[in-house]
């Protein structure tokens, strides 16, 4: 192994894990998953996407009597699933699958017209995948990483803000965090990445929320004029024949499950890679081999195994298997965890796993200054 990495004070010696020999135990498990891909994971993909247009009809099928925080909830599901189908499909999970209809292939699925049925939502599909499909995922941990959330809430902690306004400022993000952050956050990395791309100087940041100018319009013309306008708009509006108070009934529902559906992404996506027992990088990562292992350490798991939880948690609770190969279906991800977690026992390598509640709460600790994560400046 090359010179030791500086590390804070635990008990995990990267100098000891021969990441030689981890990059041959996990080729030869992909190598396992890939042979065994086929009608069982089509079958529980479209199965997973029934559920979710259960829950979205019973919502809205029931919304239109009175406000309420079922209709809300179910309407939410229903939400998550689109996106939790979205994230799969678009990292390639089921493109390689024999028999998958092409409709579920990430060259289709929500690209064009298809945005409409397959997840509208704030998040313009194009951005989502360049930030996160590519950005995120090579760069986990790093400063380039966009989601790196101790380095993005630094501005809350060198405000010396009082306590409770700091949980204050979480709570507010958490009820708005996909079109107060996330939605701005995906379109500014595609706007920098055509930049790049075009060898043309990176566009201002002060330019992306004003719609008078072409890099704030398209804020607005792809990622929350559209929502806005299905979501709060045009779905209320199908439900006049029943008469306005339905309508109005409908509107209420769909703005309670906005906030359900926003605080309940924020709590089983930001601890995915936030806390005192994970890592961050100081500088980018040096091949493949200490890929796996950054993939690792930097990212937890939470309770898995069962259909209803892990639906629930949009398969976010393998975070670990899912940032070693992010293009498997939902299937093997359940197939192939406790060996991936045997593996890590096995070579002394930390595999955290724990309630999503409480990562939250070691992710609310690093937000707030409370805990610190653990930085290297490379792990081989």
């Amino acid at each position: 192994m090359s010179k030791a990495p500086p590390y804070l004070e635990h008990d995990f010696d990267p100098r000891k894990v021969d990441v030689k020999e981890l990059a041959r135990e996990l080729k030869a498990l992909r190598a396992e998953l890939d042979a065994e891909a086929g009608p069982e994971d089509i079958a529980h993909l479209e199965k997973i996407e029934r559920w979710g247009k259960l829950c979205t009809m019973l919502g809205y099928g029931t919304a239109w009597m009175a406000p309420n925080p079922v209709s809300s909830v179910l309407i939410s599901q229903g939400v998550l699933t689109r996106w939790l189908l979205m994230h799969h499909i678009s990292h390639r999970g089921y493109d390689k699958v024999p028999g998958i209809d092409p409709k579920y292939t990430s060259k289709v699925f929500g690209k064009g017209w298809r945005r409409l049925i397959d997840w509208m939502d704030w998040i313009y599909p194009e951005a989502w995948h360049e930030e996160h499909d590519f950005l995120h995922h090579y760069h986990l941990g790093e400063d380039d990483d966009p989601d790196l959330l101790e380095r993005n809430t630094e501005w809350m902690r060198e405000q010396d803000l009082p306590g409770w306004l700091q949980k204050l400022l979480v709570g507010l993000l958490a009820g708005t965090w996909k079109w107060v952050y996330y939605a701005p956050s995906t379109l500014d990395e595609l706007q920098k990445a055509r930049a790049r791309r075009a060898k043309e100087p990176a566009p201002e940041p002060a330019e992306l929320l004003s719609p008078f100018n072409e890099r704030g319009r398209e804020l607005w013309l792809k990622c929350l004029i559209p929502h806005a306008l299905w979501r709060f708009g045009a779905i209320p509006a199908m439900f006049a024949p029943l008469g306005p108070v339905a309508v109005g009934n409908v509107l209420l529902n769909t703005l309670g499950a906005e906030l359900f559906t926003n605080i309940h992404a924020f709590l089983i996506i930001g601890p995915n890679h936030t806390g005192e027992d994970l890592y961050r990088f100081d500088e980018p990562v040096e091949g493949r081999e200490e890929f796996y292992l950054r993939q690792i350490v930097g990212s937890a798991n939470y309770a898995c195994g069962n259909e209803f939880v892990d639906w629930t948690q949009m398969w976010l609770n393998y975070q670990i298997e899912h940032h070693i190969w992010p293009d498997l279906t939902m299937l093997q991800y359940r197939k192939v965890q406790p060996k991936v977690k045997a593996l890590c026992e096995r070579m002394g390598i930390p595999y955290v796993q724990e309630s999503v509640f409480v990562r939250a709460k070691k992710m609310i600790d690093v937000i707030l200054g409370k805990a610190k994560m653990r930085r290297v400046d490379g792990l081989v």
